[in-house]
């Protein structure tokens, strides 16, 4: 049962994380975002303050989990941290290149992901945009990426 909330964890993040971005992010919190769509200068943003946020729920659960004998909460924490390093690993490594390294891939699942940012981030602005998500991405994205790979 801990392992099966784990992994319900980890798969409910990305309709929280498309959720959130959608209507936190580019809502409310777009003074934190905006500087992720215009950007600025320098390594770091405002919006590398969701990391803060988003990771705080996760650790609070697997602490709380920790110290009542690894209960149901250490799992859902866990599996929220896991989306959280997954996210880092897809969003600023991979797709961003914060760190040089999976600069090129043929896989077709990693470049619709790629391409499905992408065209998020065409959109400048709060009111416009499109594929919220990270690891789920729409299909015609797929389709382009399987027909650039057969020419």
């Amino acid at each position: 049962m801990k392992i099966l909330t784990l992994i319900l964890t980890f798969i409910s993040m990305e309709a929280i994380a498309w959720l959130t971005h959608r209507f936190v992010m580019h809502g409310f919190l777009w003074s934190l975002h905006k500087d992720h769509h215009q950007v600025q200068p320098g390594i770091f943003e405002k919006n590398d303050f969701f990391f803060i946020i988003f990771a705080l729920p996760g650790f609070l659960l697997t602490l709380y989990g920790s110290l009542h004998h690894f209960s149901l909460p250490f799992y859902i924490g866990l599996g929220i941290t896991i989306y959280g390093f997954a996210y880092f690993l897809v969003h600023d490594v991979f797709i961003h290149q914060r760190l040089s390294i999976f600069k090129k891939s043929n896989n077709i699942y990693l470049r619709a992901i790629r391409k499905a940012h992408k065209m998020h981030h065409k959109h400048l602005y709060k009111e416009e945009g499109e594929c919220f998500g990270m690891l789920l991405v729409p299909i015609k994205y797929f389709i382009q990426e399987i027909k650039k790979s057969k020419v």
